[in-house]
């Protein structure tokens, strides 16, 4: 098996385990990237071309508004995937960014090689129905949090979804994802420390 391809193969067993053939014909389809600290995998007004899978390092995905503020919708790191999917499917020139807060690798594949795989291979249809639809309730939840939760329950919320970046990343991210203040995450996170 390519070695480049070896954590993603490892991702769908989770699922749907994959045949020789389907990892060959994934291997042949899927490009490997190595993207610095601070590089853009999506701007502002680009089309989306990739469904993105992190081998390592940490992703995030955000919009910024009229008083150019940021506001985080996602993040991605080890094991992850991240797409503008309205972009990326319906070929609109996208709100968001895609931006590396780290060193990573990751893999990408473009819509007609995805195409492809759900039309020879119904595995990988079957699996990218099971990542859409857990996305998709990721976005329920994370939707009924802030309209519901106070501070502290989202950063609960936020700690059960990633557990691995509550210390790789700077309050200023995770506040913007919580839609808090980077003074009222530190004092959440100075109470918990006190307990």
């Amino acid at each position: 098996m390519p070695k480049e391809i070896v954590p993603l193969v490892s991702y769908f067993k989770s699922f749907i385990p994959l045949s020789k053939e389907e990892i060959e014909a994934l291997d042949e389809r899927i490009t490997e990237r190595r993207i610095k600290r601070k590089q853009f995998i999506l701007q502002e007004n680009e089309i989306c071309q990739y469904y993105t899978f992190v081998v390592s390092g940490c992703l995030k995905m955000y919009s910024i508004d009229n008083n150019g503020e940021e506001h985080n919708l996602q993040f991605a790191s080890e094991n992850d995937w991240i797409v503008d999917i309205d972009s990326f499917h319906n070929k609109k020139p996208s709100k968001l960014y895609i931006i590396a807060l780290e060193n990573s690798i990751v893999l990408q594949i473009e819509k007609n090689d995805l195409w492809y795989l759900y039309t020879y291979y119904p595995k990988f249809d079957r699996n990218f129905r099971v990542i859409i639809e857990n996305k998709f309730i990721e976005l329920q939840n994370r939707v009924l949090q802030n309209i519901s939760a106070t501070g502290e329950e989202k950063y609960d919320f936020f700690l059960k979804q990633y557990p691995q970046l509550a210390n790789r990343l700077p309050n200023t991210q995770i506040s913007s994802y919580l839609g808090i203040t980077p003074q009222f995450l530190s004092k959440i996170r100075q109470k918990r420390v006190k307990k």
